[in-house]
């Protein structure tokens, strides 16, 4: 049986009277990529903080790798070897492209806020940086300001802080959204590279995505999980088509 890296025990959460989690479990194994689909309004980001500790759980546990991070704060899950982008690129738009992955590197490295004074000495956060600028294809952009890149390629620069860290469960939020068919084809190919060797767990509306990258899928529906499968099965499973898939497809 494979190891798990991330497990949901009978997560609920309500905002004031208005439940909008209502008893997710699930398990991640270690090195799966998992794609969590559900229509507009399904808790999909709701689920998404609450995993990475911006909302509290109303109830339920979650544990990484075994160890229980249920009401920890972000930076605290995300030392543990979490990390996630958002729906809303997240950068620093006057700093370099380099210097937006320094800064996901430095925290990892178990520098602190004294780094400041001597951040261009650091050796080992530098040749971090410029590995993750390879592995982002950012190379020849690297001081270029985050601000004026384009939306690909901020969006890129995000998955590349993302990992910058050194997280080894990394969770994307809908990484192609806005984006034309060359340029999600293209960020396709960056996520399964990222993602090699690492426990992906991401939400995504194009399924020409998720069925090309995801080892299994999960369709969330009003707070619950419907069905988890591979994605022939899901594909196939006649209530996940009557709740969602089958509109999703047409669009």
């Amino acid at each position: 049986m494979s190891a798990v890296a991330l497990s949901l025990k009978d997560i609920h959460k309500s905002f004031g009277n208005t439940p909008i989690i209502r008893g997710v479990s699930l398990d991640v194994p270690v090195g799966e990529r998992h794609a969590i689909i559900g229509p507009n309004g399904a808790g999909k980001s709701t689920l998404f903080h609450l995993i990475s500790g911006r909302f509290p759980v109303s109830a339920g546990r979650i544990l990484l790798r075994g160890e229980d991070i249920t009401g920890l704060p972000p930076y605290q899950i995300n030392r543990r070897g979490l990390s996630r982008s958002f729906q809303v690129t997240n950068i620093f738009p006057r700093l370099s492209v380099f210097e937006n992955l320094r800064c996901g590197v430095l925290w990892s490295l178990g520098y602190r806020y004294s780094f400041w004074r001597f951040v261009e000495g650091l050796r080992d956060a530098r040749e971090r940086t410029e590995e993750v600028m390879v592995q982002i294809g950012m190379t020849a952009r690297r001081a270029i300001p985050a601000g004026v890149l384009t939306y690909a390629e901020q969006r890129a620069l995000e998955i590349g802080i993302t990992i910058a860290g050194g997280a080894d469960v990394i969770m994307l939020d809908e990484p192609t959204a806005g984006m034309s068919r060359s340029e999600t084809e293209n960020a396709v190919e960056l996520i399964r590279k990222v993602s090699q060797g690492r426990t992906l767990i991401m939400v995504e509306h194009d399924m020409s995505v998720v069925f090309g990258l995801a080892d299994t899928i999960s369709v969330l529906v009003y707070g619950q999980i419907i069905a988890t499968g591979a994605p022939a099965a899901i594909r196939q499973n006649r209530e996940v088509r009557e709740a969602y898939l089958g509109q999703a497809e047409e669009h």
